[in-house]
């Protein structure tokens, strides 16, 4: 062999080789994807968050949908690489206002969609939600309606909405947020004409018409043990003292990394806390879900703050692995470029696991360790 042909072996080799290190710094695609284009040799499958809450025997990894045009977000939301997610929650497009902005006239437009969205991508539906005092159209909000008309008008609106979606809806947050702070009933058309008896009713007609989902009762700061735990606990002897089925109970989540001006100078309970509080649900014989989770901290997200962040979404998923009832989790979104937190909470945000960037925190493998290890 001559030496010019040896040279032009060595440099095709060393071409090759630098090519195969740059692929290697790409994130390949999974199995079942274009396997065997871009210079792939094979493919992996990396675990991600759903993978690894159903590979500890739990049954979903979710997050809040919106549909929107951003192909980035989409790719996060379809696992177009780790298996992150299996289930959504439509994050407005089913309650009151959108699907039943005048009396008895319907609009399922946005929430087929998100219906659409689930079921191609094989995942389960946590819908959201029959019965709020918040987000009602105004004919509800200032109907002045008589006991007996209110409750054929929450009967009407459950029969249309949860019927139209009994085969799909896995779970439905039936009633959401009922209780103040301190545990009492809070203040709505729905207690104020019907009293708490309202609670069981919904769940009678969700059960009616939807009699394959799992019914919720859904509400924020319940994570801290203190009076509003217990009078979601409360609710939950109620509605069964009526003979009505309740499966579960949702912990919002909504909590904080560090001390905030909206926090009250509170952070994310321990572990313990946590865990005392889910025990506390199941014990009365119901699932629980942390179905709206997100943790805000005061913004600008430094790299300390950060990594405490990714300690306290480790914490949240280690409690409910911890937990045999707790069955999954649900972020209120994917990125920071959407999220609520700073709409509401001026100068806070940076509540989820992807940045707005869409790159992963560290909060993102947080997570993934909670439940793994957890």
């Amino acid at each position: 062999m001559q030496l010019s042909q040896i040279a032009a072996i060595l440099a095709f080799t060393a071409s090759a080789v630098a090519q195969n290190a740059q692929i290697a710094k790409r994130d390949p695609p999974r199995n079942g994807g274009d396997c065997n284009k871009a210079g792939w040799n094979g493919c992996y499958n990396p675990v991600g968050l759903a993978d690894a809450m159903m590979q500890r025997g739990r049954e979903f990894v979710g997050f809040a949908l919106t549909i929107r045009n951003d192909s980035a977000e989409l790719s996060v939301q379809s696992n177009t690489y780790e298996e992150d997610f299996n289930s959504v929650t439509p994050e407005n497009d089913m309650k009151w206002e959108v699907t039943e902005p005048q009396r008895n006239v319907f609009n399922f437009n946005g929430s087929d969609k998100i219906v659409q969205f689930a079921t191609s991508r094989g995942y389960e539906i946590h819908c959201h939600n029959l019965v709020w005092h918040s987000q009602l159209p105004p004919w509800i909000a200032a109907g002045n309606f008589s006991n007996a008309t209110l409750i054929s008008i929450m009967e009407n609106h459950i029969k249309n909405l949860a019927g139209r979606y009994a085969d799909v809806c896995t779970r439905w947050d039936v009633v959401n947020e009922a209780l103040n702070e301190d545990g009492t009933y809070r203040s709505s058309p729905w207690f104020n004409t019907i009293g708490e008896a309202f609670l069981p009713i919904a769940f009678k007609f969700a059960a009616q018409y939807s009699p394959k989902s799992k019914l919720y009762y859904n509400d924020y700061n319940l994570e801290y043990n203190g009076n509003k735990t217990v009078g979601a606990k409360r609710i939950v002897d109620l509605i069964k003292s009526y003979g009505v089925r309740i499966d579960g109970v949702g912990l919002q989540a909504h909590l904080t990394t560090e001390p905030t001006p909206s926090s009250g100078g509170g952070v994310t309970p321990s572990q313990d806390t946590l865990e005392t509080v889910l025990k506390g649900f199941t014990k009365k014989g119901v699932s629980v879900v942390y179905t709206e989770l997100d943790e805000r901290l005061v913004v600008p997200a430094t790299k300390a703050k950060l990594e405490i962040q990714k300690q306290t979404f480790k914490t949240v998923a280690a409690s409910c692995l911890a937990v045999k009832g707790c069955v999954g989790i649900t972020l209120w979104g994917v990125s920071d470029k959407y999220s609520w937190i700073p709409g509401v909470f001026a100068g806070e945000g940076a509540a989820l696991v992807w940045d707005e960037n869409f790159q992963k925190k560290p909060a993102y493998y947080g997570m993934l360790e909670g439940i793994q290890k957890g």
